[in-house]
């Protein structure tokens, strides 16, 4: 519901800073952050609404930064329901995802706020063609990145099977119409040149598997292979010195790659034969169009060993030790993720093994809303920025998961309580049973 509100007495989360300011009273009005002061020190205006947050902690919307957004009148209720105001889509057709980014942009479809890459840039054949250009020569490249700039793209992603030239003549047209290259490091080259060639994000371990290949003096092939083919190097990481793999990560931070792991992309991976749920939060919110779309085009592909993911999270820890900035991203549309649970899985799996509450509640805000061109008005509570913040029962400061005990959460300062969204789930759930994207 928009109107002008006043939280009272709330504990307000400054992730910049990684601290609590307590006692606070936030005005909300016109959609935005009015007025953040002492509770006593600032005049509630008339009519507001007050929500007491005694007791309460409020912070920013919670970013998704890698999506596929795939059904829209489920996802977007379930990712609000989860705290989470904006996303990245990472590939969809043009014609779908564009106008579905400015109507959620424009509030005409209730969901988080986008911003997209459409179409997926590959080698020909591309890997996944639904959702894909396939690209053979640089001049071909070049084409494909003027004609995406022309639809209106916020990003250029790159994929896989992409050779070394065509890659390259990508980053370089994509500077051209001021457009950031962003994705999978392509099998033809090493992720550090990547970075410095100018891809400004990397998804996911692909690149690190020949990181640790090389420090092992194991023989890299710079051709595709097969998806995550090379994973199994990420089981030899203790056999790596850790000096020589903090200078890899040094060297990273100061190419300036952003990088969005997606720890739990391969920890939750179900057994696509069996298609055992239990162990997965909200799994009744999944379509049984969604669920066939895992069962056919995921086919073949196994579930991770243990320990790849798991060393993969460790990875993710020295990466935030040596100051490479890290966005929290679930690759939502790969079979186990859940739209909105999985972001607070991706949360939880980066505590367990030791990096920081402040810190991963940094890369879920304030990071990948900077990263998206947002952070004027979205990251952070500030005066003067949008009211997409989250109400929470506990310190995610404290502990990570905190975040998940959801009060209430404004949407450009439209406010859904706990009832709302209890509400939400529910329609969520009726709808993935009974319609399909």
């Amino acid at each position: 519901k928009e109107g002008i509100y006043a939280i009272t007495s709330v504990s307000v989360v400054d992730v910049e800073n990684g601290i609590v300011i307590p006692k606070q009273t936030v005005v909300v009005m016109d959609g935005r952050i009015a007025q953040i002061g002492e509770s006593g020190a600032i005049n509630i205006p008339f009519g507001a609404a007050v929500i007491d947050g005694q007791g309460f902690y409020l912070m920013p919307g919670l970013v998704d930064a890698h999506v596929h957004f795939f059904d829209g009148p489920t996802f977007g209720p379930l990712l609000i329901a989860n705290g989470v105001i904006l996303v990245r889509d990472m590939g969809m057709p043009n014609d779908i995802i564009l106008p579905l980014r400015d109507a959620l942009n424009q509030g005409v479809t209730l969901g988080p706020e986008m911003v997209t890459t459409g179409y997926i840039l590959d080698g020909e054949p591309p890997l996944i063609p639904q959702i894909s250009f396939g690209v053979k020569t640089p001049e071909d490249a070049r084409l494909v990145v003027r004609q995406q700039a022309a639809a209106g793209v916020d990003m250029i992603k790159v994929y896989s099977t992409l050779d070394q030239d065509t890659f390259l003549a990508i980053l370089e047209e994509a500077h051209i119409h001021g457009l950031k290259v962003v994705g999978h490091v392509p099998d033809s080259i090493y992720i550090e040149d990547a970075a410095e060639a100018g891809l400004v994000s990397m998804e996911h371990y692909f690149g690190f598997e020949k990181v640790i290949a090389k420090l092992l003096g194991e023989p890299v092939k710079l051709t595709y292979s097969g998806m995550g083919s090379q994973a199994d190097y990420l089981t030899h990481l203790d056999e790596v010195d850790p000096s020589t793999l903090r200078n890899v990560y040094d060297h990273l931070k100061d190419s300036g790659l952003t990088i969005v792991p997606t720890v739990v992309t391969f920890r939750n991976y179900p057994d696509l034969d069996t298609l055992d749920f239990g162990y997965i939060e909200g799994y009744e919110y999944l379509s049984p169009t969604v669920i066939a779309y895992w069962k056919t085009q995921m086919a073949g592909q196994d579930k991770m060993d243990e320990a790849v993911w798991q060393n993969w999270a460790e990875i993710v820890r020295g990466l935030n030790q040596a100051g490479v900035p890290l966005m929290v991203g679930t690759d939502l549309m790969v079979p186990g993720i859940i739209p909105g649970y999985a972001v607070h899985d991706e949360m939880l799996i980066w505590q367990e093994v030791g990096i920081p509450a402040a810190d991963i509640l940094r890369s879920a805000t304030l990071v990948p809303a900077q990263f998206m061109g947002l952070g004027d008005r979205l990251g952070s509570i500030d005066e003067g920025k949008t009211a997409s913040m989250v109400l929470v029962q506990g310190n995610p400061l404290d502990d990570i998961r905190n975040a998940r005990k959801i009060e209430g959460v404004f949407l450009r300062g439209n406010y859904f309580n706990r009832q709302d969204l209890d509400t939400l789930l529910l329609e969520a759930e009726a709808l993935a049973q009974n319609t399909s994207p």
